[in-house]
């Protein structure tokens, strides 16, 4: 079964230096139907303007990915971490006990646009820690490239859940395919161009909750078209 959740079904805040869509109930934005799915809490598409950002904000017991898809995003910390994230690297946050952090776009003159995503951990009160990595853009192209697991496997980032986070590159035409085990579901988000899963057209900011399905096939209809598949308990 596929459950389809359109872009412009999304909520919304607009706060003139920050524009985002929430894929997931979050903030001021609330939908008793979209609270999440599985372990999958938030995904907010972000859009930045030049030299402004999330001032210092706490977080508690939770994993949170950036993944930037154009632009610099600048992150500090409370516990002395402080990076630059920029599109091909992925940085995942384990608040675990309790961390402070502000996010900034690191350019004066350009905005930046990145996805943040939020998992539930599988334990509570973990040492906060950081990890980033940069997956090339060769790893990604034309097939479904680990970037985060519980066990670190391919070299991806460690997620606190029994989760796998894959990424793809794909031009028109290209397609990929994947097979949840038994029990097991799955979350697709388009983050760019357009695609065809299982026969069902979606477009960039498009996501789909995929249940009971022995097989998932998503084609690409556009070139460069960017996704991110969950392989969630």
């Amino acid at each position: 079964m596929l459950q389809i959740r359109k872009s412009d079904q999304r909520g919304t805040a607009d706060l003139g230096w920050l524009y985002s869509r929430h894929t997931f109930s979050f903030g001021e934005y609330y939908d008793p139907r979209s609270m999440g799915f599985g372990p999958l809490r938030v995904i907010n598409e972000d859009r930045v303007q030049p030299g402004a950002g999330f001032p210092s904000h706490g977080h508690q017991d939770m994993e949170i990915l950036s993944y930037v898809l154009e632009g610099a995003l600048e992150h500090k910390d409370s516990i002395g971490t402080g990076s630059v994230i920029r599109p091909g690297e992925v940085q995942i946050m384990s608040a675990g006990t309790g961390v402070r952090h502000s996010e900034f776009n690191h350019s004066k003159s350009e905005p930046v646009h990145f996805l943040q995503i939020w998992i539930e951990p599988n334990r509570q009160s973990i040492r906060p820690r950081y990890e980033q990595k940069r997956f090339a853009d060769s790893e990604k192209r034309g097939h479904l490239r680990p970037i985060g697991s519980p066990d670190g496997r391919d070299g991806s980032l460690v997620i606190h859940r029994d989760v796998l986070l894959f990424a793809a590159l794909l031009d028109s035409g290209e397609q990929v395919t994947h097979a949840p085990a038994k029990g097991r579901k799955a979350w697709l988000q388009v983050a760019r161009g357009a695609v065809r899963v299982n026969g069902k057209e979606l477009e960039a900011g498009d996501g789909v909750a995929v249940e009971d399905e022995p097989e998932l096939t998503v084609a690409a209809r556009t070139d460069g078209t960017e996704i991110l598949l969950f392989d969630l308990p």
